[in-house]
């Protein structure tokens, strides 16, 4: 899943982009307000959430926010800010954010707000039930005929995205947009390596395999199973 991350504040934002990614997310980032609000102008349908400093150099984040209110007003979008009034949580709600969180604040306190948020903005369950396969994105666990199978986190989020896709064929530079970063520089051969290692763990010995393979395009989840 993709968040635009604009914070200027070096070690915060260094930080935030290593928890993130390590949690599966691809990041964009600016650490200037008008290369942010430009960045999210330019992929608005793309974003999953934005998260925004407050004080930016260029742009504030209260500018940014209203402009993006007025061309999108479902992508969610958090505030990072120093400011703790009550009077500040309400000018930033009040230009469009769907969160506020006070720094300093705890990583696992933003990564639950972020989940919350994506859950609103899908409109979708959180649970996959697939054959023999189920998942929960909350718990962060995958099981296959009850038994629980270790995922790294990248084969998780890919596994994630495929299931809320399914029924559609996810192209491969879809796959790097979503799941990796949309900046990602390399061959994009480096899906088949997951979705190689997706098979090993969750298909069964001689049987067709659960991700069909569309040459030339993309991957599906089989429909067959």
């Amino acid at each position: 899943m993709r968040i635009l991350l604009v914070e200027d504040e070096t070690s915060i934002a260094n930080f935030l982009r290593e928890g993130l990614e390590e949690e599966g997310f691809a990041i964009d980032f600016s650490d200037n307000g008008k290369k942010g609000l430009q960045m999210a102008q330019d992929n608005l349908d793309e974003y999953d959430v934005i998260i925004l400093d407050w004080m930016l150099p260029g742009l504030s984040g209260i500018e940014i926010c209203r402009s993006i209110r007025k061309e999108n007003q479902t992508v969610p979008i958090i505030f990072l800010t120093a400011r703790d009034t009550i009077d500040d949580v309400v000018f930033g709600l009040e230009a469009g954010a769907n969160d506020y969180l006070r720094k300093p604040f705890a990583f696992e306190e933003l990564l639950a707000r972020i989940r919350v948020l994506m859950r609103g903005k899908r409109g979708e369950n959180t649970r996959f039930s697939y054959g023999p396969i189920e998942m929960d994105v909350d718990s962060h666990k995958v099981t296959k005929d009850g038994k629980p199978i270790e995922l790294t986190q990248k084969e998780f989020s890919l596994l994630e995205f495929l299931l809320r896709n399914k029924g559609k064929v996810s192209r491969r530079t879809r796959i790097i947009e979503k799941v990796w970063d949309v900046h990602f520089d390399y061959d994009t051969s480096v899906i088949d390596v997951y979705i190689n290692s997706l098979r090993k763990k969750l298909d069964d010995e001689n049987a067709i395999s659960f991700i069909e393979t569309i040459r030339g395009v993309g991957y599906r989840i089989n429909d067959d199973l």
